[in-house]
């Protein structure tokens, strides 16, 4: 049986501001904004050419047994581009403030890229949920 990851639910605390910020500045797909229940609403994008999702909820109890996340502290989230350079062009050009990219050398961090896998770049969201991206060196049917 296969374990898929499909949703990764992102704590946010406006949801038509972070709506806006994913798909008009990241560049995610809106797969869906609906009220499910009385009060509930969700929202689903995603990456391009990803098989994973967010999901950013409003009036949804957490599950039993589970625990809420506050805005801001979701981490090390991790897209991964075949052209990092590319990615951050077009990041900036949709207006998010996305580091230089980096690597990591002899003396820790490092500007510039770095060799395969070793090419990194960050953002955060309006909430500050941050966010890695990794050049890979092929696309992930490739691998």
């Amino acid at each position: 049986m296969n374990w898929t990851l499909e949703v990764v639910p992102v704590p946010v605390t406006d949801l038509d501001r972070a709506k806006e910020f994913y798909a008009d500045r990241v560049g995610f797909t809106v797969d869906l904004d609906s009220e499910v229940a009385p009060g509930v609403r969700v929202i689903q994008l995603t990456p391009p050419g990803s098989r994973c999702s967010i999901a950013m909820l409003q009036g949804m109890p957490a599950a039993p047994g589970t625990k809420a996340m506050v805005p801001g502290t979701l981490q090390g989230l991790q897209l991964c581009v075949t052209d990092i350079e590319a990615a951050r062009a077009e990041l900036v050009a949709r207006g998010v403030d996305v580091s230089p990219v980096r690597h990591i050398g002899a003396t820790g961090w490092e500007d510039g890229k770095g060799e395969t896998w070793n090419s990194f770049m960050s953002f955060e969201d309006p909430d500050g949920n941050g966010w890695t991206v990794q050049e890979a060196p092929s696309e992930l049917s490739q691998r």
